[in-house]
């Protein structure tokens, strides 16, 4: 006797792996570790230093 499928569940467990399957490609594309962050964020505010440190001072 053949075996009795769930459509139900197997809709949603189609529509579950191809959820997975985009928000992995999605995390591959644009997901960034922490330490990534990090220096990102060092790097940024160094170039905000430096760019300070040689605009002229205004003369009132």
């Amino acid at each position: 006797m053949a075996e009795i499928t769930n459509l139900n569940r197997f809709r949603k467990d189609k529509a579950r792996a191809e959820r997975r399957r985009q928000g992995d490609a999605n995390a591959a594309r644009f997901g960034r570790s922490r330490a990534q962050k990090e220096a990102e964020d060092a790097e940024r505010a160094r170039a905000e230093r430096t760019l300070e440190q040689h605009r002229k001072a205004d003369e009132d």
